[in-house]
């Protein structure tokens, strides 16, 4: 497997609020042992994070400073010039939520990146990793409505993104038996989502930090969901670690190729200025 094929396209550093652990140069290091061709640094943007009374007292928003983030990206990108590899991008995570539709926007409008992904992370005011969102609600309840509610975001959002974050992110603290979304369950939801993204030139993402066990858990990634979006006329993925450390860029990559090629993934892709690059699966 040639890894300067792949691109991580979904990283954390220090300026994401979760990103104690994180350290931007010594991801983009990470990256180039790694072997990997290029790496995004896409930090949260949420400007909707519910409060939890005791347990959880986040801040009244998840921004990150933008200017800081893209400085420091400026300057490790420096470090790497004679190289010319791994190449660094900028980017966002912006977390989508419908009563902040019109601050997304001029957050979105105000700020440049070479890549925005969609996700979302709050819903029902609540944060599905606290427990409380799957309370009274079947499996089906909890994923079909974290699925309509991206849908209707990225509908909503257009030209303003470039990729649907973690669409399975619902699985990872699920207290079902039922660990992964699987197309059985959810065909006319999925069919919508995955036509949009064909029509749209949008990239669904593959986030390998999903499938990963957690709780004797592990979401898998149904693979008539990827050959429903060839059918539909998708063509290339984002590969995304979710890494948090530098230690975890590139999570599973190699594993997650050979799958996505056993199924007629082809593509890949990562995005320079907003502008989509294909790079083949060989």
């Amino acid at each position: 497997m040639d890894k300067a094929l792949y691109f991580d396209n979904h990283n954390h550093t220090q300026f994401s609020f979760d990103g104690q652990k994180a350290d931007l140069e010594k991801s983009v290091r990470m990256a180039a042992q790694s072997g990997l061709g290029g790496i995004c640094f896409t930090d949260h943007c949420d400007l909707h994070v519910p409060k939890m009374k005791e347990r959880y007292e986040p801040p009244t928003d998840e921004e990150f400073d933008v200017e800081g983030q893209q400085r420091e990206i400026d300057r490790v990108k420096a470090l790497f010039l004679e190289d010319c590899f791994p190449k660094v991008f900028k980017g966002v995570e912006i977390g989508v939520y419908k009563e902040m539709r019109d601050k997304i926007s001029e957050y979105l409008e105000a700020n440049t990146f070479d890549e925005v992904i969609a996700s979302v992370h709050y819903l029902e005011d609540t944060d599905p990793y606290w427990g409380e969102y799957y309370i009274g609600k079947t499996y089906k309840e909890a994923y079909g409505k974290y699925l309509e509610t991206l849908y209707s975001e990225m509908v909503w959002l257009g030209d303003r993104f470039d990729i649907m974050g973690h669409y399975d992110y619902i699985t990872r603290y699920a207290p079902y038996p039922e660990a992964s979304i699987l197309y059985k369950d959810f065909p006319d939801l999925l069919d919508q989502m995955l036509r949009f993204l064909a029509e749209e030139g949008k990239a669904l993402e593959i986030n390998t930090k999903t499938y990963q066990e957690y709780k004797g858990r592990r979401p898998v990634l149904d693979p008539h969901i990827l050959r429903r979006y060839l059918e539909l006329g998708g063509e290339f993925v984002s590969l995304g670690s979710d890494s948090h450390s530098p230690e975890g860029v590139g999570f599973g990559f190699g594993t997650a190729v050979e799958y996505l090629k056993t199924y007629g993934i082809r593509y890949a892709v990562h995005y320079e200025g907003r502008v989509p690059v294909v790079t083949g699966l060989l």
